[in-house]
C-alpha cells in the first residue's frame, strides 16, 4: 500500500446530518469535543475503537465516514 495515503473523513457531514454538535458526540464516543475536531480537520487519526464507536454513534459504516485520498 502506497505510504503517502492520507486518512479522510466525511464525520462533520454525518454528523449534521443527525444534528449531532461536536459535543455530543464526543460524550456518546468517550473523547474530548477537540478530538473530534481534530478527527474532523484530519490534525488527528481516530483509533480503530474509536473510529468504530463514531461509526456506532452515527449508524454508518466505517467506509461511509473514512476513505484514503
Amino acid at each position: 500500500m502506497d505510504n503517502d495515503l492520507v486518512l479522510k473523513n466525511r464525520l462533520k457531514a454525518a454528523r449534521a446530518e443527525k444534528n449531532i454538535s461536536q459535543s455530543e458526540l464526543a460524550n456518546m464516543t468517550g473523547v474530548s469535543r477537540q478530538t473530534i475536531s481534530s478527527i474532523e480537520t484530519g490534525q488527528f487519526n481516530p483509533t480503530a475503537k474509536l473510529a468504530l464507536l463514531i461509526c456506532i454513534a452515527l449508524n454508518k459504516k466505517f467506509e461511509d465516514l473514512f476513505y484514503f485520498e
